[in-house]
């Protein structure tokens, strides 16, 4: 009888403490989420402040404007459904990018763009339009320049798109959106890729960003050819086969957004 109870004991305190543990750990991930939302709510309330306090000048300030504010509008949408500590980091990343729109916008305006904003590693490898170019690709016309400008009123903040780095600029065409809507890029891409960047600084080269590579990670892509044409592969297979590495995470930043109010984008 002694042994049975000790075995009835030792069993509650065992169901005890793991129910104890699961509860621990529920609490734990929620306090987790409630931050995470918290931190994107901040930052979706700001771009709201200035969606709704802003309005575009010229083509190149309204249509950055007009980004803004879709991303506004995904980012609520996005907040409502957060279940996940990554659905609502999402969400910031939403509204970060509806903000370096905002920034964008204000630029084109000639008014102060205000501090600058967490930079993200993918946005940085991407690079940037460095010149203006003007290319004619099958039949249709494109620009790109580092400035806004009648012919170049579509921003893009920089970044990955299905796979490949888009490089942060001004273009006449928003040539990375059917990617985007997608989810992959169409057969006249890389052509339009070459004749656009082909030569900028900072940017890959146009085989290079079909594999999707960015223009600090060409040596791993040369690397990779080198190993496609067997030119170092010993024919007793002796030799050593160093296939490269290909980092395509991104490191989302965070930031401290809590004294940028409303319309007022010096204050942020």
């Amino acid at each position: 009888m002694g042994t049975a109870i000790v075995v009835i004991v030792l069993l509650l305190v065992i169901i005890g403490g793991v129910a104890y543990f699961a509860r621990s750990q529920g609490q734990n991930r929620q306090r987790q989420l409630d931050d995470a939302k918290a931190d994107a709510r901040r930052l979706v309330e700001r771009l709201g402040g200035q969606v709704l306090n802003l309005t575009g000048t010229d083509e190149a300030s309204k249509q950055a404007l007009a980004d803004a504010s879709e991303r506004y509008t995904a980012a609520g949408s996005q907040l409502d459904q957060a279940r996940t500590v990554e659905q609502a980091r999402l969400v910031k990343e939403t509204a970060l990018e509806g903000l370096y729109y905002v920034r964008a916008a204000r630029t084109a305006m000639g008014m102060d763009p205000g501090p600058q904003l967490p930079e993200e590693r993918e946005r940085e490898r991407a690079g940037k339009v460095s010149e203006h170019r003007r290319v004619d690709v099958e039949g249709q016309t494109y620009e790109a320049s580092p400035e806004p400008g009648n012919n170049t009123p579509y921003y893009y903040p920089g970044g990955r798109v299905a796979g490949r780095p888009v490089p942060q600029g001004w273009y006449s065409e928003p040539w990375w959106k059917t990617a985007l809507v997608a989810g992959a890029w169409g057969l006249g891409s890389v052509l339009l890729f070459d004749a656009m960047f082909s030569g900028m600084s900072g940017v890959s080269s146009a085989a290079a960003w079909e594999s999707g590579y960015d223009a600090g990670q060409e040596d791993a892509f040369a690397d990779q050819g080198d190993m496609g044409d067997g030119g170092d592969f010993d024919g007793d297979a002796a030799g050593d086969f160093d296939g490269g590495g290909f980092d395509g995470g991104g490191d989302f930043g965070g930031g401290d957004f809590n004294d940028f109010g409303g319309g007022d984008f010096g204050d942020f």
